[in-house]
């Protein structure tokens, strides 16, 4: 979250030194690690995470020019054409390339990072091991397991955090309002947005887990709708 609104504020033709730190500690309300531009000119790019934020922190690295970008996924390489356990209407779990990996860069799955070395406060290379998944026949999931003597490490002076969304932390306020979760730990609710505990609603990735701004938009007046329609009954009921 600081790589990429950096190079949104260029492109913008804003100055890109005191202002980003600015736009970073009240807009994403950040702390910047340093004024300075952090640029993949030159550099040997390794994204993590192989989504949508993924695929844009490839984008602007290649058009920053970087020497070279490669792009690691946790998860195995998706099938071309949908299989039969992935069937129409559900989401279809496929191979995507945007135009990003298109303009060149080299995507490799099953890829545990492991550590990161370094020289002087400088990243240079990045450790890592290959897995293998094998379908839990008990449970019907996905397990990953460490294949023995597939270490490897490569060169790296840029290394962009791009991992995907694992669903709402639990710890803290969602334990302590007791909301009942669903089967992908994201919080449970009914149709009007309401958790199973009375009053308390939800919007959003906490509930619909990783998704688009325009999901985010929409599940916010979803709920406001329900908080509505939750104060209204509750307000006729007392008379």
């Amino acid at each position: 979250m600081y790589y990429l609104p950096q190079q949104n504020l260029r492109n913008n033709k804003y100055p890109t030194d005191k202002f980003i730190a600015r736009a970073a500690q009240h807009i994403l309300q950040i702390q910047p690690p340093s004024l300075e531009d952090v640029l993949a000119e030159g550099k040997r790019v390794i994204v993590l995470g192989g989504g949508d934020t993924g695929a844009d922190c490839v984008g602007t690295a290649i058009r920053q020019k970087a020497l070279s970008v490669h792009q690691f996924e946790l998860l195995p390489k998706p099938p071309e054409q949908r299989t039969n356990e992935n069937p129409w209407p559900q989401w279809a779990l496929i191979l995507r390339t945007s135009s990003s990996h298109e303009e060149g860069c080299v995507r490799d799955y099953s890829v545990l990072t492991k550590r990161l070395s370094g020289e002087n406060g400088r990243l240079k290379k990045l450790h890592a091991v290959r897995l293998s998944w094998i379908k839990d026949t008990a449970t019907g999931q996905m397990k990953m397991s460490e294949i023995p003597g597939s270490e490897f490490e490569m060169d790296c002076d840029l290394l962009l955090l791009a991992m995907g969304f694992t669903g709402p932390v639990k710890k803290g306020m969602l334990e302590e309002f007791g909301v009942a979760l669903d089967a992908r730990g994201n919080v449970a609710c009914d149709a009007y947005k309401m958790t199973s505990v009375e009053g308390v609603f939800t919007a959003g990735d906490m509930t619909r887990g990783q998704s688009l701004v325009v999901w985010a938009i929409f599940e916010g007046r979803s709920a406001a709708q329900g908080v509505d329609r939750y104060l209204t009954q509750k307000a006729v009921s007392k008379h």
